[in-house]
């Protein structure tokens, strides 16, 4: 059932906990274009296993998810096939964890910034390693933030502390993610995936049809907020990959990037 989603996206079977993991450690779990339809399409694939009763998002390696891949956003500025792809792929995104029935719980292993700190906060209940940190960086690269915290933060915090973190970009610690309402609960690194997963194993053994129906109930107030801003973040946040201080700032992150691996 699952095995169209692999190598960047994998998905173990423990009992009928599903175990999602994004896949590309070396790249700090950064979304290419594969990733990225793997994230579009992977919620309607567990909606679709009989069996799966709770599901775990994490990351392999040491990151969560580093946000959206360099080279990838080269490719969406130039090419607007990609771009109106990439835009149609973010909806399914960010709405399938909050449609999807059963609960998703996100380990959070490492840092999640951009795109990876939204899918951490889509899913219904949040355990964050002591050393991860969350950041969305969208707008200090020249992007609106129309897949990340613009739309979700809001509706998870006090929206002035939400303007703080979302219009700079600085990292919030595990910690801080508790206080502000981004996270349950801080687990020490090594326990960090156990604990998720026999969280979502408690979870699995509730009463379906109450749970389900509570999630979905409860959601109704992410929802609300979903479908009054997401087609205009989402619609902004395109025309953002086309301007010129996006592109001069990608292209210094990358010669920057690329100077780290030679070791200059």
């Amino acid at each position: 059932m699952y095995e169209e989603f692999t190598p960047e996206l994998t998905v173990e079977s423990v009992g009928s906990v599903r175990i999602i993991r994004l896949n590309r450690p070396e790249q700090f779990n950064a979304v290419n274009e594969h990733l990225h339809w793997g994230l579009a399409n992977i919620w309607e694939a567990v909606r679709a296993d009989r069996e799966a009763r709770a599901a775990v998002l994490t990351g392999s390696g040491r990151a969560f998810s580093a946000g959206g891949d360099l080279d990838w956003f080269s490719e969406i500025q130039e090419d607007r096939y990609v771009r109106e792809r990439t835009l149609r792929e973010a909806r399914h995104i960010v709405n399938g964890p909050i449609e999807l029935p059963i609960p998703v719980v996100a380990a959070v292993n490492g840092p999640a910034t951009g795109l990876g700190c939204s899918l951490a906060v889509l899913c219904d209940l949040v355990f964050i390693s002591d050393t991860a940190y969350f950041a969305d960086p969208h707008v200090a690269i020249g992007l609106v933030a129309g897949d990340g915290g613009a739309v979700l933060w809001p509706a998870l915090m006090s929206i002035i502390h939400a303007k703080e973190f979302v219009f700079t970009g600085d990292r919030i610690s595990a910690e801080k993610a508790v206080q502000l309402g981004l996270a349950n609960r801080v687990v020490e690194s090594d326990d960090l995936l156990q604990t998720a997963v026999e969280y979502a194993q408690r979870l699995a053994e509730l009463p379906p049809q109450a749970l389900r129906a509570t999630k979905q109930v409860m959601n109704m107030h992410l929802q609300r907020a979903v479908l009054h801003t997401l087609d205009m973040a989402l619609v902004t946040e395109n025309e953002s990959f086309q301007m010129p201080e996006h592109h001069e700032r990608v292209e210094a992150l990358i010669a920057r990037n690329k100077s780290k691996k030679e070791g200059r």
